[in-house]
């Protein structure tokens, strides 16, 4: 590893091979890991920009074995870097395509479907880790081996995070009721769609488990709406643009003192272009009027487009919940439906909602955890 200082000091530039990687000396004195600037029991930062001089710049840098010591002016500060942190943290590269790292997006072809007993994953962390990181990679996941009773899908929850209530309370009931509040307690076959869309901010995660289900039909089934939306964007970058462009609306009115509503796009990127939501739900979308008059035509062509592509059968898996099975969607990516079913026998599912903040902290602890043990 080769350590130069370019630029008049304003650059570290660490060279491997004919791989190089910059770091500016403000980045680097902004993020100093040592005593002074991070708390050592719980790493939050000690200091403010403020307390960084504007004309921060590098007065010296050398390797020392695993590490890069940096020498700053005009505070006269050094500081060391371990080479792992710094490659870990590297901004210094292309920017990234449209989906995050670690995201694998899908379509009706995906075996096996992950999924893991409830009891491995309450007894077992590296399970658990792994069933997490099947979540946060596809979006979704299978849990078996609930009891088939009510309130058992909390468990879900309990794995790695809180229930989120709503005005649906905390949990919700979804089977056949006489007028129903909501399409989803009647017997009708639902489009894949993504829950609460007329919410800012969405539930994140959303929890379905099985408590009956004797009816005929009625299978469940997954979506990966970053999958439809890289179709989308294959097939017509300017329809793509225009879902992420302009916003649609999301409204619902459905109970007495609810009225709920959302202006956000169907398609939603980070400022560096990354995939970050899909809001795609055709019983809550209200009368589209942020579109300018001039596209509004190209852009329900793309909005038909991308419906398409989401009732595609060869993009969805399909599986019918027994008792004591729940599945976890994210909710800010993953589509979920159901086929239709009759009045014979009943179908009784239970769902909740959760944030996925929760999950990913748990993942990145026990993964932290698992890097450590080795």
């Amino acid at each position: 590893m080769q350590v130069t200082i370019e630029d008049a000091g304003r650059v570290l530039a660490l060279s491997d091979g004919d791989d190089v990687a910059r770091y500016h000396a403000i980045w680097l004195r902004d993020n100093a890991l040592d005593g002074d600037t991070r708390d050592p029991g719980n790493g939050q930062r000690l200091i403010t920009l403020a307390d960084v001089a504007g004309d921060t710049r590098l007065s010296g840098a050398r390797a020392e074995g695993a590490q890069v010591a940096c020498s700053f002016a005009p505070d006269g500060k050094t500081a060391r870097f371990p080479v792992a942190w710094l490659k870990a943290h590297r901004y210094d590269r292309a920017r990234p395509d449209r989906l995050s790292d670690g995201v694998q997006t899908w379509d009706g072809t995906l075996s096996p479907v992950p999924g893991a007993g409830i009891a491995e994953l309450q007894s077992d962390r590296a399970a658990l880790r792994d069933w997490l990181g099947d979540v946060a990679r596809l979006g979704f996941a299978r849990v078996t081996g609930l009891a088939a009773e009510s309130g058992a899908l909390f468990s879900v929850v309990d794995l790695f995070g809180y229930v989120r209530e709503t005005n649906y309370g905390r949990h919700f009931e979804v089977r056949t009721e006489v007028n129903p509040t909501n399409l989803a307690y009647t017997g009708l076959g639902l489009q894949a769609h993504t829950d609460n869309p007329y919410r800012d901010p969405v539930p994140t995660l959303q929890v379905l488990a099985c408590i009956e289900n004797s009816a005929a039909g009625g299978d469940s089934m997954v979506v990966d709406g970053f999958r439809a939306a890289e179709v989308l964007k294959s097939e017509d970058p300017a329809g793509f643009a225009l879902l992420c462009g302009y916003a649609a609306r999301f409204d619902y009115a459905g109970t007495a003192g609810v009225r709920l509503q959302s202006r956000r796009p169907m398609i939603e990127l980070s400022p560096d272009g990354q995939l970050q939501q899909i809001r795609f739900n055709s019983r809550s979308i209200a009368p589209l009027v942020d579109v300018p008059f001039d596209e509004m035509q190209d852009y329900y062509a793309a909005y038909r487009r991308l419906s398409d592509i989401i009732d595609d059968p060869g993009m969805a898996v399909a599986f019918k919940l027994e008792p004591g099975e729940a599945f976890i969607v994210d909710n800010t990516r993953v589509l979920h439906a159901r086929k239709g079913y009759s009045g014979e026998g009943n179908r009784w599912l239970q769902g909740c909602y959760a944030d996925k903040d929760g999950l990913l902290s748990t993942l990145a602890a026990l993964s932290a955890d698992t890097k450590v043990s080795q």
